[in-house]
């Protein structure tokens, strides 16, 4: 029973932290330039895969007979309010948001690793996690690589 509730628990927050990651993509595009639609294209794919990931993460927690978390993470939301504030000061340049994106991104990788990494979270679930978090890092990478990029830009 413990080990149920501890991995609820570890699925509901990969659900709230992809719910996070949506917001700030959704974000993102809405900063980024009409030159950038290739940008927003890629943007839009990310929001796509959240969407898949938290549904197969939700259909986890519905079969073990829990409700799923709704909102995003307590941290998700200070970001993005650090994020406005700084926008304000510093605008919105191709870099700055690519900036944050991979910020967004490592903060998913994290909390993908820790709750691989949880011998409380069963096999069949790490499984899952561990495809999940392949493409996680792929999106990272390219992420990082576009804002190498236009480091000097």
């Amino acid at each position: 029973m413990e080990n149920s509730k501890a991995t609820i628990e570890t699925l509901n927050d990969l659900i709230e932290i992809n719910n996070d990651r949506i917001i700030g993509f959704e974000n993102a595009t809405k900063e980024l330039k009409p030159e950038d639609s290739g940008l927003k294209t890629l943007f839009t794919g990310l929001i796509g895969d959240s969407h898949n990931f938290k549904m197969e993460l939700a259909t986890e927690v519905v079969a073990l007979g829990h409700d799923i978390a709704q909102g995003g993470t307590t941290s998700g939301k200070l970001h993005r309010s650090w994020l406005d504030v700084k926008a304000a000061f510093s605008g919105h340049s191709k870099r700055s948001i690519l900036e944050e994106c991979e910020f967004g991104e490592d903060a998913i990788k994290d909390a993908y690793k820790k709750a691989i990494a949880d011998e409380a979270t069963p096999a069949y679930i790490k499984d899952i996690l561990v495809k999940q978090q392949s493409a996680l890092q792929e999106a990272h990478d390219q992420i990082k690589g576009l804002r190498d990029s236009v480091a000097n830009n």
